[in-house]
């Protein structure tokens, strides 16, 4: 989760279509440069240990966009495939 957070954060989208999970990953993915992403608060886990095939973060991610606040409140699940993890969906 903090590394795809790091990746909305300097933009590179080729990382976070990597890091997706190929049943969900879109065919390209555009990320709007004008939005600063500048704080992640992860409030919440479920499973995702290392013994674990499965999780979800429930996390809020901080941005600035046009001088204005704004946040993302969302609870992701995430998919463990030979031990690498892959951006599954939000449940919201």
């Amino acid at each position: 989760m903090r590394s795809r957070y790091a990746a909305f954060a300097v933009g590179a989208a080729g990382y976070l279509l990597t890091t997706w999970h190929p049943s969900t990953r879109p065919d390209s993915l555009e990320l709007d440069a004008e939005m600063k992403w500048v704080r992640l608060d992860i409030l919440r886990t479920v499973r995702g240990g290392p013994l674990d095939t499965d999780g979800v973060v429930e996390f809020v991610a901080h941005y600035r966009l046009d001088g204005q606040r704004g946040q993302q409140h969302e609870s992701s699940r995430f998919l463990k495939i030979d031990r690498r993890w892959f951006y599954l969906d939000s449940l919201g």
